[in-house]
């Protein structure tokens, strides 16, 4: 009844075909980076659930903390798999950060905005540790400077972490007990405008091209609605998606953002290079970016 390659088959049935396969791996202590992880769920039965990851770090040393949603269309990918295991254990050394990678809702199964509502309360569980007696993950009590929080996430990850940090400023104030500090938008997926059979599909209610959460321009409150002092975009050069990234930032330029926002680009590169040529010069280059970012 639907096809989208190269992401996945819808049948009468119901039946799902992902084309792109997700393998999934344990978390563990990775013997490169030194870097430990482990997984847990926040609420019992049921996502969103995280893999957090801890660098090196000093008994009580307190470092910033990465919130961090995967790409994948919004219906494929996962924060288990090991192309976002080997990023996570990367970043969080790199950076010196404690990351939280989350898991969240997949289309078509759960169709948006389900992966948004995950997020976001991702976002307050997390900030639950930012609270007075803290929450229940002892990592994020122990080590997370709720000081320097950054949303981050590439491609359709992008598209949820911007939406996260909008969400926050509208009517949820305190409800996080933290402010984001920063976003790092990684080859974000947004419509712009633009119209796509598989943005209909995966999103019934939000498929007009005014909806601020395909377009974000579309919101009058853009950028005003951004609860972060800085932005970090991140495009490459021969990514389908890169005009995407580059109107969210003469967009923000133009209506005059006060706080601070920079465009990066990874020339000869495709989307999500990183992912799949994490030792390259390109995404070593683009890896020490946003760790001076952050």
């Amino acid at each position: 009844t639907h096809d989208f390659p190269p992401y996945l088959r819808v049948y009468s049935s119901g039946r799902v075909e992902r084309l792109k396969k997700t393998d999934f791996v344990p978390p563990g202590e990775d013997p490169d980076t030194g870097v430990v992880s482990r997984d847990a769920v926040i609420s019992p039965g049921k996502l969103p659930s995280y893999r957090v990851f801890l660098p090196k770090i000093e008994n009580h040393e307190k470092v910033p903390l990465i919130i961090y949603f995967h790409g994948g269309a919004f219906c494929f990918q996962s924060a288990f798999s090991s192309e976002y295991t080997k990023f996570g254990n990367r970043l969080a050394a790199a950076a010196r950060s404690v990351v939280v990678s989350v898991e969240y809702r997949l289309a078509p199964e759960h169709l948006l905005p389900a992966c948004y509502h995950d997020a976001f309360e991702a976002a307050k569980w997390v900030g639950l540790h930012a609270l007075p007696g803290g929450g229940p993950d002892p990592w994020l009590n122990d080590h997370a400077d709720f000081a320097r929080v950054i949303a981050s996430g590439d491609s359709a990850g992008a598209n949820i972490a911007h939406h996260v940090v909008t969400r926050s400023k509208n009517g949820s104030d305190g409800a996080f007990g933290f402010e984001f500090s920063g976003l790092i938008l990684i080859h974000p997926y947004f419509g712009m405008g633009q119209r796509s059979l598989l943005w209909d599909y995966l999103f019934p209610e939000g498929a007009a091209t005014s909806d601020p959460r395909q377009n974000p321009p579309a919101d009058n409150d853009f950028p005003a609605n951004l609860r972060c002092d800085r932005i970090l975009i991140c495009t490459a050069e021969l990514d389908s998606l890169r005009e995407k990234g580059e109107i969210y930032f003469r967009s923000a330029k133009e209506r005059q953002w006060s706080g601070e926002i920079e465009l990066f680009e990874s020339p000869g590169e495709s989307h999500v290079f990183h992912l799949f040529d994490p030792s390259g010069d390109a995404a070593v280059s683009l890896m020490n970016h946003i760790v001076g970012f952050i």
